[in-house]
């Protein structure tokens, strides 16, 4: 009977070496497209080109916060990957400035026209409280769960002097948070704001599909 050698830890042989760089090759092959598209938006812009979006760094994964929907059913915010967020935090009685938010939240998206597909629209609610019936028809494209507001808290940074309710984030389809809109948006930030969802899109084209 033949005994062969067991690999030892920290074996550095030309077969192990060769293994490795093989499989790292792999990896950058996968990751190639996501990384190409970051880098054409954040890197290579035109001369005098801006965004309207502050980008978030370090970008900021999807915490495990539990959620639940209009329905009851609990989940969790990491099952929204996949796909490009455009979020919204508020209470449940939404004021006239989180109307205000929604509603640029359904413009931009349905402004994207057939790329809108590729977008959800999400108002996290930070209480218990009923929604207004009169709010439903509006919503009925939109994804609404409630979530509690100190785990929001510790994931989306508001700008200085700003609560985190004021802003409109965007997170990427691998779940990163990566860009925050300035606060108490109007139409003329909304229209900026649709150009680099537009650029966001764009860029993303080649590995980013509709849907989950």
């Amino acid at each position: 009977m033949t005994v062969h050698t067991l690999p030892v830890p920290g074996d550095d042989s030309p077969r192990n070496t060769a293994g490795r760089w093989k499989m790292i090759a792999v990896l950058l092959v996968c990751a190639a497209p996501v990384i190409a598209s970051y880098f054409t938006y954040y890197v290579i812009r035109p001369e005098g080109r801006r965004n309207y979006g502050e980008l978030i760094t370090p970008q900021r994964p999807l915490p495990a916060i539990v959620t639940v929907d209009l329905n009851g059913k609990p989940g969790e915010l990491p099952a929204l990957k996949n796909q490009w967020l455009l979020i919204s935090v508020a209470s449940a009685d939404c004021d006239t400035a989180c109307q205000q938010r929604l509603y640029f939240q359904r413009q931009l998206r349905e402004s994207l026209g057939k790329e809108k597909v590729r977008v959800d629209w999400v108002w996290l609610v930070t209480d218990s409280a009923a929604i207004e019936a009169r709010f439903k028809p509006a919503l009925t494209e939109a994804t609404v769960l409630r979530t509690p507001a100190e785990a929001l808290a510790q994931w989306l940074p508001p700008a200085a002097g700003q609560r985190l309710e004021n802003h409109l984030y965007v997170v990427d389809p691998l779940g990163n948070l990566m860009m925050r809109f300035p606060a108490n948006m109007d139409a003329a930030g909304a229209a900026k704001a649709k150009r680099d969802l537009d650029r966001l899109l764009r860029a993303s084209g080649s590995w980013d599909k509709e849907g989950r």
